[in-house]
């Protein structure tokens, strides 16, 4: 390897050397104890001790490089070797009246390398960021932790911190290093319980982990929490990494808090990319994805989580790297361009996130410095009964900080929509899956946690008022009071909320054969009981397709025609429910066979050879259909939470299995939504109808042939009549077809 490397920079300040044929003094040795915790990795202070320092007759240099055979002061054009004091310390005294500009140059087995001194820098973490950790306030830390390319005092560098309160000391280790971390020791900045060291030379690339010394003496290597890009499992290292990404999204920003969420049309394709299209790069998604979704009409795709973690089989949801996209389909930037390809195609993007638990895996956040940190001390409450992973300390403000930042930094960095958060219901209660004796009762003896709530607040709070336009989603399953109700109307702030309610009534009514669904009537519509409690998303998700559940068609009673037809007359219901409404890949075709993340979806089903054109081809035309009226109908989303947005027109008629109900959008246009649940075509089924309305005629037939159906359908024009019925002035005689549902409209 050459002397020097001639890109370089030239050290700036002072470069006055000594006299040609200068000799190094011997340095004073390090005190005994100094000594013992530098090498150990348990020092606080390590540019006390390394680096260049006036000291009497001169300036003492100090540099820990254990695996070089030589290591030289290079001051202008004159290099001065310094004295080996054993174990990788190399020292020497030179005859200065101040601290030159100065490089080293380290000799190994296999040549020269020439860079500039660690621990001749400044601290380039700043005051008020250290002010804002502490306070757990840091809107943006992942800008002030973790590893940051840089120049720093005119040298280009990474920038490497870590919040380790407990740690006696933290290295760094990477490729670099051959993995040894004892060259580069950390320093400690005081009260906020941050290290910090600026690597010079180390850029864009570098794979790279922590090693901390804990207070029992332990020392280990973690990956860094704040890592923004990882290795790809079961590959574990952090990657220094820089966005080079020009975002192309800007009108799709611009127009994107134009109206609220529960005003404006939202259907949600929910996607694992992974699985997908298995095989596929983020920049290969890019392409494909955005036009399915663009061509069947949703508004949405939701992703499940992309963060990194180390179990594929988790689908994603126990993770490791928060603020890193996995890296198993590309790079961060290779996200941005999914993202950004999916806005400029008109489709805004959900993302799951998880900040109800963590897994256990030593390398990553459990007892990160060697002790509880991001979990709680107390192990009752820090085990996840359920899914044998950690819970997060939702009342040490740093670890709020961490998630609150993170929920932000999805949003800013990658311009991500919206956030659904999992599990939030194991978040609010400190009983959730544990019995008597496995939990400790909050300060007014109740088993709501006060810290979760108050994180979801904040966090809720927080990306509402930096990030205009965007919407957090709680994935909820109790009766928790104000889920989407204002922070400062002492709710949590959620935009949105699944109704699981909804989900769990309405699957559980389809799995009954016909003949017996005249006594579950009430499962289809207890719902409207409870719809304006909250504003809620309806979610046919992942969770109702996988572990035996089935997928949507397979749950449906009858033969393969009745199971077809069940499935479009309950989608056809569903976005005609009021709420948004959610639908998971694979069920927009009809798959008949459960989800799994090994192979995706069945697309074969829809290969025309198969002869799909009626059995899934079908199915997946009246999605397309059913989101292109919607979206043209504002009757269907724009009052979505306003009660009088919705009429039943019949409700009890549980005899017949059939269910009639209006929605009117804001100027009170309405549109009709008539089920009939029952395998037998009703002819002149009469219900009373507004007298406003002279004509109606179909919208939508979910029994039309080019469905799959059997093209029973109403008249072309239905024409109200003067017949009293369901207590209104007015009827229609309407022809219901079987196990469907019709939408009409004014004529």
């Amino acid at each position: 390897m050459a002397l020097r490397d001639t890109s370089l920079p030239e050290p700036s300040g002072p470069t006055k050397a000594p006299a040609p044929g200068t000799a190094v003094r011997e340095a004073p040795p390090l005190p005994d104890h100094d000594r013992g915790r530098l090498l150990s990795g348990a020092h606080h202070d390590p540019h006390a001790l390394l680096g260049a320092h006036p000291v009497p007759g001169g300036v003492v240099f100090r540099s820990l490089r254990p695996f070089a055979r030589a290591v030289s002061v290079r001051i202008g054009a004159q290099r001065f070797p310094l004295v080996s004091e054993g174990d990788g310390l190399f020292s020497g005294v030179l005859p200065l009246a101040e601290i030159p500009a100065y490089t080293l140059v380290v000799s190994y087995d296999g040549g020269e390398q020439e860079t500039h001194d660690p621990y001749s820098f400044l601290p380039a973490l700043g005051a008020f960021d250290l002010h804002l950790i502490r306070e757990g306030r840091h809107e943006q830390v992942w800008k002030a932790l973790g590893a940051e390319p840089m120049i720093h005092q005119g040298v280009s560098g990474t920038r490497f911190t870590v919040w380790a309160p407990n740690a006696q000391g933290v290295r760094v280790a990477g490729d670099f290093t051959c993995w040894d971390g004892t060259a580069f020791p950390m320093r400690s900045l005081g009260a906020a319980g941050v290290w910090e060291l600026f690597l010079p030379g180390i850029g864009d690339g570098a794979c790279y982990k922590f090693e901390i010394t804990a207070r029992s003496g332990h020392r280990f290597l973690k990956a860094d929490p704040m890592a923004r890009r990882t290795q790809t499992p079961p590959e574990t290292a952090s990657i220094v990494h820089a966005s080079h990404y020009a975002w192309g999204d800007e009108r799709w920003l611009s127009h994107r808090d134009a109206l609220p969420v529960h005003e404006a049309p939202f259907s949600v394709y929910e996607v694992h990319l992974a699985s997908w299209r298995p095989g596929l790069t983020y920049r290969q998604l890019a392409v494909e994805l955005p036009a399915y979704v663009k061509d069947l009409g949703f508004t949405h795709v939701e992703l499940m989580p992309v963060t990194e973690h180390p179990f594929g089989g988790s689908w994603g949801y126990q993770v490791t790297g928060f603020y890193a996209p996995t890296a198993r389909l590309g790079t961060p930037d290779d996200f941005k361009f999914l993202v950004d390809s999916l806005h400029r195609a008109g489709i805004g993007v959900i993302m799951d996130w998880v900040p109800a638990h963590f897994p256990k895996d030593d390398w990553a956040l459990a007892r990160f410095d060697g002790e509880p940190l991001y979990e709680p001390g107390d192990a009752r409450r820090a085990e996840h009964p359920d899914w044998g992973t950690l819970v997060f300390d939702y009342g040490r403000v740093e670890v709020r900080n961490f998630l609150v930042a993170n929920a932000v930094y999805w949003c800013e960095e990658f311009h991500i929509d919206g956030l659904r958060v999992d599990a939030v219901a194991s978040m609010l209660y400190l009983d959730y899956s544990r019995d008597s004796g496995q939990w400790t009762p909050n300060v007014f003896g109740g088993r709501e946690d006060l810290d979760a709530a108050e994180f979801l607040r904040e966090m809720n709070a927080t990306v509402y008022r930096r990030v205009p336009g965007v919407v957090t989603i709680a994935e909820e399953s109790t009766a928790w009071d104000g889920v989407t109700r204002p922070t400062d109307g002492g709710g949590l702030g959620f935009g949105l909320k699944w109704n699981m309610g909804w989900m769990h009534d309405s699957l559980q009514y389809m799995a009954h054969e016909p003949v017996h669904r005249t006594f579950h009537h009430h499962e289809m519509t207890f719902s409207m009981v409870y719809a304006y409690s909250e504003n809620y998303v309806l979610p046919i998700s992942h969770d109702e397709v996988v572990h035996g559940k089935r997928a949507l068609v397979s749950k449906m009673p009858g033969d393969w025609w009745q199971q077809r037809a069940n499935h479009r007359a309950y989608l056809a219901f569903m976005w005609a429910h009021p709420g948004k409404q959610l639908l998971f890949m694979g069920q927009e075709f009809a798959q008949g066979a459960e989800w799994s993340e090994a192979h995706g979806p069945d697309w074969w089903l829809l290969d025309p050879a198969y002869g799909a054109e009626a059995d899934h081809r079908g199915v997946r035309d009246l999605v397309r259909d059913l989101n292109t009226v919607y979206a043209a109908t504002p009757a269907l989303w724009e009052r979505d939470t306003d009660p009088a947005g919705f009429e039943w027109l019949v409700g009890d008629a549980a005899d017949d299995n059939v269910f009639a109900f209006l929605r009117r959008a804001a100027d009170g246009t309405p549109l009709m939504s008539v089920t009939n649940f029952s395998p037998v075509v009703r002819h002149d089924y009469r219900i009373g109808v507004p007298d406003s309305v002279p004509a109606w005629e179909e919208a939508l037939n979910t029994d039309a042939s080019r469905y799959g159906g059997g093209g029973v359908a109403p008249r072309a024009v239905v024409k109200a009549e003067s017949t009293p019925c369901h207590g209104r002035p007015a009827s229609v005689a309407l022809t219901l077809p079987p196990l469907a549902t019709v939408w009409l409209r004014p004529s």
